[in-house]
């Protein structure tokens, strides 16, 4: 098989031009747009692209900012949303994915759906959710949501459900995912996008050997019927079949390489474009050897059939979670003289990948470069992977021991750790010695994504922090038949995130399950592994009793007899088994910190980014976040989480960061010009819009993330 996937990703001319010419026909059956007072689709329009045409608020009068009006949800926890606004109503959703529509002008409530008679008591989410999508057919205006593994209808104008989609308003997400999926886990955490009377829908899976398909589907909204399914896991006689072991669609101890980060879509041409994430198990790939198309690609599909346009693989055969993490952006700039229009997709490794929308040509050259081979018994990492030679990366993937972070007390100590592991560069493989993962598993680019402007700049904000991961053998059958039943379904279900001695990772937003007793009850703890909390899945294939003995292990009453309750195949469920095929599992989701919880990494730990997309160079680059306890001479930076948003006014505003800060920047020169502290630190994109001829700019303050406070409002800022 060859290693240069360079010519696999061009559809036939042919198929393209009818695809391009049946598009155009369709065009007059689309959605209208919205108003430019609004921000009625997620982050901003059908182009992902953050921008708003609106300038009331400008560069002059930015610093004059008030809160105009705070709504609580009275539901806290970490929140995502990036609210949508249409008609002078935001609608948005709550820390446990609730939906909500109040006065944008007011922050007044005008319905709230807290209760079961749409969201069933059995399909209650505790997962996190970035918002809502807005669709409307003359006089029928509806609001989509999720909620475990259900899509939903509501009335825009009540929040009633719309009982005649799907099953009494709601269907189901595993609906084209085919027999395998129907005891996994299945959610959804981001806004579907749409086409016409068509939804395509992304989706959150395990990130273990237990993960269903991630097919990519699109429902009706008028119905809620299936239209149509994409196989990211090619079947028999499809494209890209061959670039896996035979047979891997039957999801026997494969799956994912879904779409979770959202889609863009252009309308005008029919064309859907889907980053796709990695195969699953996400660190291990000997099961699945090949180059595993279509996982980690961004897809050129048709938003009508599905059919696949073209695409391009970011990462071959990925074995370090390297998903695309945000919606890709649909943008124009100028090449070699000429207007293009063009995709851009951000990176976690930082890279930006720049192509023509129509042909899927890089814009700027890619070259396939050779990477370091995997020292894993059973994997062959690819040799090669796609690096874009412009623009330059937005996030460092170089360190050494001189790098490590002055900060540090115990600088000798990360020198010696980082001595002893493995780091070759952006794409070093896990180690069972350990490996630097740099930039770590959250990026370079997380899922706020990047904000784009008219003239071709980027705006993306960058995570600097290292990760440090092992890949260890797993315990063998025989090892966990000596387990207590509850040490058992611990061990292959909860100690890859919580340790095994659940002492958890906070720094790494793993909290620790020692003592849980002493601070939860048996109900609250069962629900979390059965519906989920914030980024942590819903562990729906155990059974009640499994559940039953985790509960037990984890309070400490559990009677600690090996072996005892065994079902064959030493107790373990049809998912706790696909999980032992996959002999390997990794020591834990840690970062690489120094002693007192600070990356070990050089300032700055966080930047903003401006960069020309026609010239692919920097505009400017600035410090985002601080640690002020450090009391630094310069900020520090620190992790962010949540997008930036621009407007014709001049103005980019974001949050994102622990420290609670809401700040506007000049987009020009990012010069900072205003901030403000928030309720509680934001981990979502904001919104603007105008009601009645005043300009705000919202955003969700959720807190929880990177252990800050927890909040639960949405805040409001204009000018008095």
């Amino acid at each position: 098989m060859s290693p240069n996937p360079m010519k696999r990703f061009l559809l036939p001319l042919i198929l393209l031009s009818a695809t391009l010419f049946m598009a155009a026909k369709l065009t007059t059956q689309l959605d209208p747009p919205g108003s430019a007072s609004d921000w009625s689709e997620y982050l901003g329009g059908p182009d992902r692209n953050h921008y708003s045409t609106l300038t009331q608020i400008d560069t002059t009068n930015v610093s004059q900012l008030k809160m105009a009006w705070e709504y609580h949800t009275l539901d806290s926890g970490q929140i995502q949303c990036n609210p949508i606004i249409k008609s002078g109503v935001l609608y948005g959703m709550t820390a446990t994915t609730q939906p909500f529509a109040v006065n944008a002008a007011t922050g007044e409530q005008l319905w709230t759906r807290k209760d079961t008679t749409t969201v069933r008591a059995s399909a209650r989410s505790g997962s996190t959710s970035r918002g809502v999508t807005y669709w409307e057919k003359g006089t029928d205006k509806r609001i989509l949501f999720t909620n475990g593994a259900w899509l939903y209808a509501i009335e825009a104008a009540t929040g009633k459900p719309v009982n005649s989609f799907g099953d009494q308003g709601r269907t189901s997400l595993k609906a084209g995912l085919g027999p395998t999926a129907k005891d996994k886990s299945v959610i959804s955490n981001t806004p579907g996008t749409v086409y016409g009377d068509l939804i395509i829908m992304p989706m959150r899976l395990s990130e273990g050997a237990d993960a269903a398909l991630g097919h990519i589907q699109a429902f009706n909204i008028q119905t809620g019927k299936l239209a149509w399914v994409f196989h990211t896991i090619p079947q028999p006689g499809e494209f890209g079949y061959d670039t896996w072991p035979k047979d891997t669609y039957k999801n026997t101890d494969v799956g994912a390489a879904n779409n979770w980060s959202g889609m863009a879509v252009d309308r005008q041409r029919g064309i859907v474009y889907v980053p796709t994430g990695s195969a699953a198990f996400d660190f291990y790939g000997g099961n699945r050897q090949g180059q595993n198309l279509f996982a980690n690609c961004l897809l050129a599909l048709d938003a009508k059939t599905g059919k696949r346009l073209w695409h391009f693989q970011l990462v071959h055969h990925d074995i370090l979670d390297r998903d695309a993490p945000a919606p890709p952006n649909l943008i124009t700039v100028t090449h070699n003289g000429k207007r293009v229009d063009a995709v851009a997709q951000v990176s976690k490794q930082g890279y930006v990948f720049l192509f023509d929308r129509v042909t899927g040509k890089p814009l700027f050259p890619i070259k396939e470069t050779p990477m370091p081979a995997s020292d894993i018994e059973g994997e062959k990492a690819w040799p090669t992977q796609p690096i874009p030679t412009k623009p330059a990366p937005y996030a460092r993937n170089i360190l050494t021991e001189v790098d490590i972070s002055p900060l540090a007390e115990n600088r000798a100590e990360l020198q010696a750790t980082l001595r002893k592991s493995r780091y070759q560069g952006a794409f070093t493989p896990l180690s069972k010695g350990g490996t630097i993962i740099y930039p770590g598993l959250d990026g370079g680019a997380e899922y706020g994504g990047a904000a784009v402007d008219p003239d071709g700049i980027m705006y993306v904000n960058s995570n600097e922090m290292a990760w440090l991961i092992s890949l260890n053998k797993k315990m063998s059958s025989d090892q966990l038949a000596q387990l207590s039943p509850g040490q058992r379904v611990y061990t292959t279900t909860c100690a890859q995130c919580h340790g095994a001695e659940r002492k958890g990772n906070p720094a790494s937003g793993f909290p620790s399950l020692v003592d849980i007793n002493k601070r939860r009850n048996r109900a609250f703890v069962n629900n979390i592994v059965s519906n989920g909390k914030g980024m942590m899945p819903a562990f729906t294939s155990l059974s009640a009793k499994q559940k039953q003995s985790l509960l037990a292990f984890l309070f400490g009453d559990e009677s600690q007899e090996p072996g005892m309750n065994h079902d064959a195949e030493p107790g373990l469920s049809k998912a706790e088994q696909a999980k032992t095929k996959v002999p390997y599992q990794i020591s834990g989701y840690s970062k690489f910190l120094d002693k007192n919880g600070y990356p070990a990494v050089p300032t700055p730990w966080g930047t903003l980014n401006a960069i020309n997309l026609n010239t692919g160079e920097y505009v400017w680059k600035t410090v985002l976040g601080n640690y002020p306890e450090l009391k630094t001479k310069e900020p520090t930076g620190s992790e962010s989480y949540g997008g930036p948003v621009i407007t014709a006014g001049g103005v980019l505003f974001i949050a994102g960061t622990k420290d609670g800060l809401f700040k506007a920047y000049s987009r020009k020169t990012g010069k900072l010009l205003w901030q403000t502290k928030l309720p509680a630190a934001a981990f979502a994109t904001p919104s603007t819009y105008e009601v009645n001829g005043k300009q705000y700019v919202v955003l969700a303050c959720g807190g929880t993330k990177l252990g800050a406070a927890k909040g639960d409002s949405y805040v409001a800022f204009a000018l008095p």
